[in-house]
């Protein structure tokens, strides 16, 4: 029983380093099929869209309640690992490698939130503390990508691709291998396609599903646009040079830190109190950024970077874990799998948004729109205390 918890968070932490596995070489592959700066977005927006699809088929399908999730887990991290190869094939343009991490993206959705329910199956008590540590795995495989990047960074790119699919086939062997489903899975009696709807009834499922749509709103686009207000700095201030991929790495990769410690803490401040007081950072965050995105101080610039990673993600875990104590037993992994689908179609929408309105000139006020998400998030919580 020891051991389970720390292999689910290892698989996790290899598989979903695919995830920004292309945004860590975009630079690389821009330069040499010759893209546009916007091809950023597009690429990000592709991994996303695949997840959004594939967390609404595994939805309808009921995969993650009517088969185990174990060997759901399994089967798509060897098939993510494949497809994220193919980038590295020779004579691959700028639509296949898109086509790849849409693809990509699909079986991730057999991967984050599969992984959830696993381990809420294993541990319904404690359950904040457990889903701390699984999206700590979740934000420090985000942000590995970058740190094999600068690791690589005299190699081609693809062997920060080929790196990623190694990890993502060790860790769906890990988890079929080490990890029993757990005693209290309730497995889906029968396919029903109305099954992802069933828990919105439920005003305090409702009320998290909402809290955790703000937050969405605002994470992946900070993620994703942490190399870019980097680059940025360098950019205005020449004799920054600032490493970047490092510097992306050790940004995002902070807010694994925040997951496990805002796990142990809601066992101590409660769930709800926790998930509230980190929306709450990272929304003032977003609103204070136009004082910090461009100080004369470099390092001023990287630690506010460093705090509003901790807050935009701490929630995340808190979130999560609202909705599984909330979901109907018998179709928890759908009711995880649905509001993922739906949290990153919201991720689209900003990343997009920020990438048509961002110019040279509005570069230190355009992430106030983040704030956005936080305050929504924050009144579909009050409301819910207050009720």
């Amino acid at each position: 029983m020891k051991r389970i918890l720390p292999v689910i968070v290892l698989s996790q932490f290899f598989c979903t380093s695919l995830w920004f596995a292309g945004n860590a070489v975009m630079g690389d592959i821009a330069k040499q099929l010759q893209l546009e700066p916007s091809y950023l977005a597009y690429l990000t927006s592709a991994v996303q869209l695949g997840f959004i699809t594939g967390t609404l088929v595994f939805a309808i399908l009921s995969i993650a309640d009517r088969f185990s999730p174990v060997r759901v887990f399994f089967t798509c991290a060897l098939i993510a690992a494949a497809v994220n190869t193919l980038a590295c094939l020779p004579g691959t343009g700028a639509s296949i490698i898109l086509v790849l991490r849409y693809t990509t993206g699909f079986f991730l959705a057999g991967i984050y939130p599969v992984g959830m329910k696993i381990a809420s199956d294993h541990y319904p008590q404690g359950l904040g503390k457990a889903l701390g540590f699984l999206v700590g795995a979740l934000v420090l495989g985000t942000s590995f990508p970058h740190l094999l990047k600068s690791l690589m960074a005299a190699l081609p790119w693809r062997y920060v691709i080929l790196s990623t699919s190694i990890l993502s086939a060790l860790g769906g062997c890990a988890m079929v291998l080490l990890v029993p489903d757990g005693a209290e899975r309730k497995q889906g009696a029968a396919l029903s396609p109305a099954a992802f709807v069933k828990s919105f009834g439920n005003r305090q499922f409702r009320a998290a599903a909402f809290g955790y749509f703000g937050h969405m709103w605002e994470l992946y686009t900070f993620w994703a646009f942490v190399p870019v207000i980097l680059s940025a700095y360098n950019t205005r201030y020449t004799k920054a040079d600032l490493n970047v991929p490092l510097l992306s790495f050790l940004i995002i990769g902070v807010g694994a830190l925040a997951c496990t410690g805002s796990g142990i803490l809601s066992q101590y401040r409660g769930v709800k109190n926790v998930a509230v007081s980190a929306l709450a950072i990272s929304c003032a965050c977003c609103l204070v950024s136009p004082l910090f995105l461009f100080a004369g101080s470099a390092w001023v610039m990287v630690g506010f970077l460093l705090i509003w990673s901790i807050a935009v993600i701490a929630d995340s875990p808190m979130f999560s874990t609202l909705v599984a104590q909330n979901a109907d037993a018998g179709s928890k992994g759908t009711a995880l799998t649905i509001v993922n689908c739906i949290g990153f179609a919201i991720t689209i929408v900003s990343i997009q948004l920020i990438t048509a309105l961002r110019t040279v000139e509005n570069a230190r006020y355009i992430y106030t729109l983040l704030a956005v998400g936080p305050l929504l998030g924050l009144l579909a919580l009050l409301k819910r205390t207050n009720s």
